[in-house]
């Protein structure tokens, strides 16, 4: 459904966010062993995320990146998707096909209407700092113990 990019992209911005809870920075390479992520690819994830607005990075000795709370409680995850990949899988056809709508629809076009309404609200009402939250608790994880990276 998301692309790798976009995986990466929600792991990171939810790691970092976890980190800055406790008012911690954390480095490029810390991100991408955190979320099993190639450190290139991450790097150029993170640049779309800081270019929009999303974390912040901070160079030099005791740099590194993080998103203060106010802006976590502020960011619905759909921000860090749409940064990523775009706002195609909330307009765009199922199938991939240049225009789709109720007059000529794909085949898939009913049946998705109402899977993109879902996960459209899923992502506009899921803050990052709540999701955040449920990894500081031990609620959830973003890696499994044994994974190593892809």
């Amino acid at each position: 459904m998301f692309s790798k990019a976009c995986e990466y992209g929600i792991r990171a911005c939810l790691f970092i966010a976890k980190s800055s809870l406790t008012n911690e920075r954390v480095a490029l390479a810390t991100i991408a062993e955190a979320i099993n992520s190639p450190e290139a690819f991450t790097a150029k994830i993170l640049q779309k995320l800081v270019r929009n607005n999303i974390i912040h990075s901070i160079k030099g000795p005791g740099g590194g990146f993080e998103i203060s709370k106010e802006k976590m409680e502020q960011t619905p995850l759909k921000d860090v998707v749409v940064a990523i990949d775009g706002n195609e899988l909330f307009v765009g056809c199922a199938m991939g096909l240049k225009s789709c709508d109720a007059k000529q629809p794909c085949p898939l076009h009913e049946e998705f209407s109402s899977i993109r309404k879902s996960l459209n609200n899923l992502l506009d009402y899921s803050s990052i700092l709540s999701l955040a939250l449920t990894l500081e608790n031990g609620e959830t994880f973003l890696k499994r113990l044994n994974e190593t990276t892809n």
